[in-house]
């Protein structure tokens, strides 16, 4: 791929669910290193954006290209392949709540089958530093984490796999101004540090403030 080239390229977008149009005619770039946050009103489709670029759902018309790969008609090994390069913060966390923190982690890395426990061992705690979150938060369970820690730990399983693009959907819903300042400042230091390209879907303009590079609408 072209380092010059958007990582994500959206050209023509309509999306309709029967008589109700969602999208019309959406054209968006995502440049490479960049943080890039979607803004909208509630029900206006952004989450259901987010799923179309991820190849989850397929629009009604349009192309969708991550890493310059069509998502959708691309072959399986290449989906697989594309989908190994993001990371994913689902709103709320979504962590496993039967898993501890140090599996909630492990899992991406167990799934690929090639690593042994050691080093998936190493790298979890990795990513926990990462994210500031100490050794000993590895044993704890989802409901005994703090709203704030529960992100943290939603983060660190998102950079498991090492992606270059990671998707936020509404990273900061649910935090109070405080924690959702200090969570901005995170992914902007992991950006930087790290070289991510972001895209951040979420209503905190305080966040779009504060961290993003470029603003979609």
């Amino acid at each position: 791929m072209n380092s010059l080239a958007p990582v994500i390229r959206i050209r023509g977008l309509h999306t309709r669910f029967g008589q109700a149009v969602i999208h019309r005619g959406i054209d968006l770039d995502v440049p490479r290193g960049e943080i890039v946050g979607l803004v909208g009103g509630s029900g206006s489709g952004k989450t259901t954006l987010l799923r179309e670029i991820v190849g989850l759902l397929e629009p009604t018309a349009g192309t969708v290209e991550l890493f310059g790969q069509p998502i959708l008609a691309a072959s399986a090994s290449t989906r697989r392949a594309v989908r190994r390069r993001f990371g994913m913060l689902f709103q709320q966390g979504a962590l496993f709540s039967a898993f501890s923190v140090f599996d909630n982690i492990a899992f991406p890395l167990r799934e690929l089958r090639v690593l042994d426990e050691e080093l998936i061992r190493e790298l979890v705690f990795m990513k926990l530093g990462l994210v500031e979150l100490a050794p000993e938060h590895a044993t704890l369970m989802p409901a005994e984490l703090s709203g704030g820690m529960i992100k943290r730990v939603a983060l660190a399983r998102a950079l498991s796999l090492d992606p270059d693009l990671v998707f936020l959907d509404e990273p900061t819903s649910g935090l109070d101004p405080i924690g959702a300042g200090a969570f901005d400042d995170l992914v902007r230091t992991l950006q930087r540090t790290l070289g991510l390209t972001v895209f951040m879907v979420t209503h905190d303009l305080d966040s779009l403030y504060t961290a993003c590079d470029r603003i979609a609408v």
